[in-house]
Formats: structure tokens, sequence, C-alpha cells
């Protein structure tokens, strides 16, 4: 008899061996694993009967099936790979305000993490697999080793952030080669939506229950695409490689939309806690530099 569990470490095995990323392996053998649950792993008419009846979204079933197509590959059965198409769904950003808030009401190295995750749009992993050596903090640069073969990128960081890092690293006494974070991107969600829903329940308001990790990439994205109006530096600075990806970003803005919020300074102090917030540079009158920022 034919050891599904075996075969599915050896398809896990060969993945890694073929360069694929942590988070697609883990990803392919879950899904195998919950496939070999309730099905014959090694009967692939029995395995579309299964996902064709099962309840979830199209997307969910295009996961199982591409992990499936893997096990059939590997094992040379043969199948006629069935057909789900990804679901498109409006992605609602949430506003700096909010993301703020739960930043604030995180605990010290969950607070770090968010800032890095706001500040720069990394992928979990990307944070999680993060090394002192990444940092280049005479710069304020994070330079990522970016998850799923995407092009390399450095991010600029506020001087907040820096000087938290700085200190981080002092107390941990962290050198080059270690990781910032000893912590993997399950354990990063789950930590997050502990804190998220606590907030969500001391405030009395159940919607912050719905803004995801990943809300603070999408967030990052949002801006930066507002800001600069260039798509390629979007896709460069998220470290995509197809701009597909990329353009359903410029879906969340309305171009047309000309409400902003103004600011004034009159030193540089004024003028650089503006622009760590947001705000950009527009002109100077009577020695007053006005900025903006869109709401």
């Amino acid at each position: 008899m034919i050891n599904s569990a075996n075969l599915t470490l050896n398809i896990l095995i060969q993945l890694k061996n073929n360069g694929y990323a942590e988070e697609t392996i883990t990803g392919t053998g879950k899904r195998l694993i919950w496939i070999a649950k309730h099905a014959s792993i090694n009967n692939p008419e029995e395995v579309k009967t299964l996902i064709a009846n099962m309840k979830g979204s199209a997307t969910h079933k295009a996961s199982l099936v591409t992990a499936y197509q893997k096990y059939v590959t590997y094992n040379k059965l043969e199948w006629q790979k069935p057909k789900y198409k990804n679901e498109s769904h409006n992605v609602k950003i949430p506003t700096h305000e909010t993301l703020q808030m739960l930043i604030a009401h995180a605990g010290k190295k969950m607070r770090l993490k968010l800032m890095i995750s706001l500040e720069c749009g990394l992928r979990p992993i990307e944070l999680c697999n993060l090394k002192v050596k990444d940092l280049d903090l005479d710069h304020r640069l994070i330079n990522p080793t970016t998850a799923k073969h995407g092009a390399a990128r450095s991010l600029k960081i506020s001087l907040t952030l820096q000087e938290l890092l700085r200190e981080y690293i002092s107390i941990k006494r962290l050198n080059p080669n270690d990781r910032l974070f000893l912590i993997t991107p399950r354990s990063y969600s789950k930590l997050y939506a502990y804190t998220r829903n606590k907030l969500a329940d001391d405030l009395h308001n159940p919607t912050i229950k719905t803004i995801r990790l990943y809300d603070f990439r999408h967030y990052f994205a949002t801006t930066l695409y507002q800001k600069t109006r260039d798509i390629l530096y979007v896709k460069q600075q998220l470290g995509h490689r197809d701009i597909d990806n990329t353009m359903i970003y410029t879906q969340f803005i309305d171009l047309n939309e000309e409400e902003y919020t103004c600011r004034t300074a009159k030193t540089v102090d004024e003028a650089t806690a503006l622009l760590e917030a947001g705000f950009n540079y527009i002109q100077e009158i009577d020695g007053i530099k006005i900025y903006r920022k869109r709401k």
C-alpha cells in the first residue's frame, strides 16, 4: 500500500529543493493533509468530488487544486484538473489613525513589528526573516530578503523607528547574522489577532476585528501610489514580480478625489514632524511652509 504521508513529505522536500518559498511549502502541506483526511488521496476522482462538494469559496477550492496538482505530478497520477478561478474582493483600506491606534495599544515587541509592517509594507514572512544585517540604520533603510522571488528593494524608515530599532538591538545584544525577531509568520499573525481583538473588545468596536495583518501592507502600497502615481515604483517597493498584482492597489484610489488636510510649519522640528506623519511639502508663503496630505 502506498503511504500517502510519506509521499506528501517527499513532495514538500522536493519543493524545498526546488527553491519554493517556505510559505508555499507550508501551505501545500496543510492542504494535502486536509485532502488525505477526507478522501483517498491517491484517487484523483474522489479528490475532485471532495473539492467540488465542499463548502467554501472558489479561491479556496483553487488553492486545494493547486496543491493536489503537485501531488498528482510527483506521483505520476492522471486526472483532468478542475478549473476554479480566484474570486475578486474589494479590500477596505484602514485609516492611518486606526492603524496607529493598533500600534499604540500593542505590546513593545508587537509595536515594533507593526511599525515595520506599516512603514515598509513587508509581507509577514519577510518581516519574520529579517536579520540585523538587513538594517542600515545609519541611512534609515531596511533591505529585506524579498519573498516569492521578487525584486530586491530598500525601504526608508522614520526617525522614530530608527531609534526604536537601535534600542531593541542594543538591549537584545543582537549580532549581524541574528534574526531580528524569533517568530514565525503564523505566530506573528496569531499574536496580532489577539492584540487587535482585545482592542476591539476594549473599545466596543467590532469593526476593528476586520483589520487583517496584511492590511498594513495594503495601506503602505495604496498610500505610496497616492504620493507617487508611479505604479512601477510601487511594484518595486512591494517586491512584486508581476505588475498585475500591483495594479490591484490602484483600484482603491479615487483619482478625482482631491480632499486634503493642510498643516503649516515654521521650524525644522515642525516640518520634520509633518513629513513623518505623511504630509507632503507644497510651497512657502511669508516664511511659513505649507504641507498637505490626502484625507
